[in-house]
């Protein structure tokens, strides 16, 4: 039976787990995200790896760096191919996004401040300026209009 397992790995061993299987023909995916610049496992310590069931059992339980399959007394435990194809839908750019809070604001999306010195604060999302996403905001407060740059990641979407 074909489908996909969930894998742990030994500590900080997914990238080379992950190239062994593809070396070998078999089908592995470990979600990425990046943190400060830095590629890191979404799931540390595990991935998920497409292989027959019992046949290549064997093959992918004593690959170098993998630590076991994830199941029960019975087997490993297939993962429905949905739950795959919802967390890859979730990349951008062959990266999990994270939605701190909440949906990501568009242009003209009223937005509210959530860190920092400005928190609470209310205004319009104006546009994106930067790669490292910073976005220009225009905020009203009291008679004063005006405008702020800040980390998108500081913003949450006010739903309407």
């Amino acid at each position: 039976m074909k489908g996909w397992f969930v894998l742990n790995t030994k500590p900080k061993k997914e990238f080379q787990v992950g190239r062994l299987f593809e070396e070998g023909g078999l089908e592995f995916y470990c979600p990425m995200y990046i943190h400060e610049t830095k590629e890191s496992p979404f799931f540390a310590g595990y991935g998920f790896i497409y292989f027959d069931y019992p046949e290549q059992y064997k093959l992918v339980k004593y690959t170098r760096g993998v630590k076991r399959i994830i199941g029960n007394p019975e087997g490993p435990i297939p993962v429905p191919e949905e739950i795959i194809q919802q967390i890859k839908q979730r990349e951008i750019d062959g990266y999990i996004e994270f939605e701190k809070y909440g949906g990501i604001p568009e242009i003209g999306d009223e937005i509210e401040i959530m860190e920092g010195p400005m928190k609470g604060l209310r205004g319009i999302f104006r546009k994106e300026l930067t790669e490292k996403e910073r976005v220009m905001i225009l905020l009203n407060f009291v008679s004063y209009q005006g405008k702020l740059i800040i980390e998108k990641k500081k913003l949450k979407k006010i739903p309407t």
